[in-house]
Order: structure tokens, then sequence, then C-alpha cells
């Protein structure tokens, strides 16, 4: 079982603030714990409650003592919320360890059944910050109400950019030569960062796949992959890694098989099938960041809530090709979304097309039915592709990964860039969240988890 912190903005960068005060610096962390289908928990940071002045007994560089009214308050409002309360300190000066002193550990065991109780959760969580000179160190810990003691092993930061810090007591593993190219380019840290990271690709068409084998190139080592079709022979004019025999196979399937052949250490997890089913999207729970490669309605309405409610990062993309009447190619336009929490959601940039998500998951008939009454949009058939234009969405969506992780881009950050291959031309933008959409930070479902329904949403088939 691997454990998780995620943490967005403002919660990182006032985490970061209090790791510079050369006192000691104490609060609770609130967050809603998320059990994974396969077993992991992910922690998803929901805000913290720093310790009033008032309520320091002791305030020193290397120790502090806090009266019980410096965190009984923020235990209240972490069980109205349904959230756990992790008790956060740091141990400041650059090169500091956090690792648990004596005293630390004593107040963990005065502290424990009290936090657990008072919050109604059964478990009760240390987070113990160091800074470092360019970031943070950290240990935590889980401990459940049984006795049970689970480290916190990684702590996932959202913000404007992107970083994996594993735990203080989790040596990092030596570099691979195979990557001395990359290390060169962007250092030892991102290349870890990459190896450790577990990353979601929904759709394995031409962008799809295109991701996938740049993403495994580049040292990505763990991925979720979903697709619910099969290999069609025009497929294989876009797909890598794919073959005319493998025709009538799962695409996500002849992918992964392919990817294997590149990285046979690669952990790839298949789904085949759709995420407008509650059960295959819960997959993405198990995904530090999401890549959307898929070309329907319905299934980007499920990523846009995934970024806010999960805390998990989505890159979507699409490629539009338009011709004339008369056959002619005149538009090649590409477009890569970033989702982060805190961004605008691709409704708010109205990028999803409402009415043709709902016809999506109609049955055949209902929607036949439904169009010929002129309630429901005709959908359209196959559409235009070409590898060489996917490929190039597929790269620039992949150069958004690496950029979040290393930060070469302009301040401030655009979250979406816009190919118009045609006129060679590349644009980007920033779009802020509609005021009172689920995806603006005031509306308070940034990391709400498994809320019911799932993602507050209507599924199929529910």
């Amino acid at each position: 079982m691997t454990a998780t912190l995620v943490l967005s903005n403002p919660v990182m960068n006032e985490i970061m603030v209090a790791s510079g005060n050369p006192l000691e610096t104490a609060g609770v962390l609130r967050a809603v714990l998320v059990r994974t289908p396969a077993g992991h928990i992910r922690l998803l940071g929901r805000g913290i409650d720093w310790v009033p002045d008032n309520a320091y007994l002791d305030r020193r560089h290397d120790g502090l003592g806090i009266s019980s009214e410096g965190y009984v308050g923020s235990l209240g409002k972490a069980e109205a919320r349904g959230e756990i309360a992790i008790w956060f300190h740091t141990h400041p000066g650059v090169g500091s360890s956090p690792r648990p002193s004596q005293h630390d550990e004593q107040v963990d065991g005065q502290i424990a059944d009290l936090f657990r109780v008072r919050t109604g959760q059964e478990f009760y969580g240390t987070l113990i910050v160091a800074p470092t000179g360019h970031g943070i160190a950290f240990t935590g810990t889980l401990q459940h109400e049984d006795g049970a003691r689970f480290a916190l092993d990684r702590l996932w930061d959202v913000s404007d950019t992107w970083r994996l810090v594993k735990s203080y007591n989790d040596p990092s593993p030596p570099l691979a030569s195979m990557f001395d190219r990359n290390v060169r380019a962007f250092g030892g840290e991102v290349q870890r960062t990459l190896s450790e990271l577990t990353i979601g690709i929904v759709g394995t068409g031409g962008t799809g796949s295109a991701v996938a084998e740049q993403l495994v190139r580049v040292g990505v080592r763990h991925l979720h992959v979903i697709d619910a079709d099969e290999l069609s022979l025009s497929n294989v004019t876009r797909v890598y890694g794919s073959h005319p025999d493998q025709v009538g196979q799962p695409k996500a399937e002849v992918v992964r098989d392919h990817l294997l052949s590149i990285a046979p250490d690669l952990d790839c997890q298949v789904q085949v099938g759709m995420i407008v089913d509650q059960p295959i999207a819960r997959e993405l729970c198990e995904c530090d960041l999401v890549f959307g490669c898929t070309d329907d309605n319905a299934g980007r309405l499920v990523l846009s809530r995934l970024g806010t409610y999960m805390l998990t990062p989505v890159i979507d993309m699409g490629v539009l090709l338009s011709s004339d009447h008369g056959g002619n190619l005149r538009g090649i336009d590409g477009r890569v979304t970033v989702m982060a929490p805190g961004t605008a959601c691709l409704l708010c940039r109205n990028r999803i097309d409402v009415r043709r998500a709902a016809a999506e998951l109609m049955n055949e008939d209902e929607r036949h039915r439904l169009a010929g009454e002129g309630y429901a949009p005709v959908l359209a058939g196959v559409e235009p592709a070409v590898v060489t234009f996917t490929t190039a969405v597929a790269a620039a969506a992949t150069s958004e990964l690496l950029e979040r992780l290393t930060g070469y881009g302009p301040d401030p950050r655009p979250s979406e860039v816009l190919l118009r291959l045609h006129d060679r031309e590349i644009s980007t933008n920033i779009v802020e969240p509609r005021e009172h959409h689920y995806c603006h930070p005031a509306s308070g479902k940034q990391g709400l988890g498994n809320t019911t329904p799932w993602l507050e949403q209507v599924w199929r088939n529910a």
C-alpha cells in the first residue's frame, strides 16, 4: 500500500511559507481520505488551520508547546466536513531533518485518540516538514485506531508547477544511464519524478498512443490505459505500435504490448471500457495525473470534474481537421488544455457540447428517435485524422507535463495551447473559472473525494 498526500494552492504555498519561519510552526491539515480500487490511500488536502499565537505555550527554533485551544476548533471543523486531521509542524532551518523527535512521538501518543474521536475518523495523521533551500523534505504517518501505522510515502504538489516529493525516509534509486540525455536537459530530480508518477491515458487512438509512447521513452514507468474500442484497419495508420494482423484486438492491449517491447519494466494496467461507466472511471483514482485523449464529449465531462474533485491534473487534447466542399483540407487545429485544481474546466472554456454529451450517453434507438424529433443532435460520423497532426498535438501535450515539472516556460503559465498547424501558428491563453461553477475555488468542491454520487454527476447504468 502506498499513501500519497496531494496538495494544491493555497495549502502548499502556506506550508512553504511556514517552512521558512525560523521558529517551529504548527497547525492542523485537514484532508479527505480516498482508498483507491487497488488499495492505496490518497489524502486530498482541503485546508490548513494554523495554531494562533496565543495558543503557543512555548515556541523556539527547536521545540514548541501548545494548549488544546490551538487545535480543538479545527477538529470540529474537520468532523463537520468528513475530513481527517493531520497534526503538522515544521523543523526550521535549511538542512534540518524532518524525522520526528522523541518529544514529537510523545505528543502523538497524547493527542492521537483525541484527534480521531473529535473528527469521527479512523485515522490520525502526522506531517513534519523541513526546508531544503529549493523546496521541502517531509516525513509523515497515518495511525489507525486499531494500532496499525502507515508511512506517508509521497507528497504530490499540484500547484502552479508540479512536484513529487518522496518521504525523507525513502532513499532515491540511482538513475538509469539510458536517460542520460534527459537528465542533461532537465536534471535528475525530474527524471526520478517521471519514473515515480502514475499516469492515466484515456483513449489510445492517434493522440493517446503517441502520448503513451512518448511518456515511456522519457521515463514514465506506471501507466493506466483506458479504451473501449477494438483496433480497426483505419486505426493502423495512426495507432503507434499497431499492425494489420492485430485488427480486432482491444486497442488498449495493442498499445500496452507495444510499450512493453520498449520498456519491459513498465507497469501498465489496462481497462477495456469507457470512463462514462463509473467503475472504469474510478480506476483513475490510482493516477497522479491523466491525459485525456478521447474524442467524445461525455468522457470529457468526467475528466473535467476529476481535476477538481480528486485534485488530479488533467491534460486534455483534441485535433480537428476541416475541409471545404471540394474535399480540400483547409484547417488543422489542435488544442491542449491543462486542468489543474483551481483552473477553468472544459465547460468554462466552452470546449464541451453538452447536448452532444447527453446524446452520446443514450442508446442508439433513443438517440435516433430524439434526433428525428429534433430533441437530440445527430452525432457526426467518422472524423478525418492524420498521424502527423495527431502526433504533433500529442507532443505538445507531453511537453506540457515536462514544463509543469521543470518550469521552463513563461510566468504566468498558460493553461491552454492552441495549434493552428495550417497557419504555422501557436497561441496560448489563460481562462479563469466561472463564478459559482464547481471548478471555482470558492465552490468548496476541490478535493471533495468520494462524493455520492461520485464526482457529483449522473452515471450511465447507475
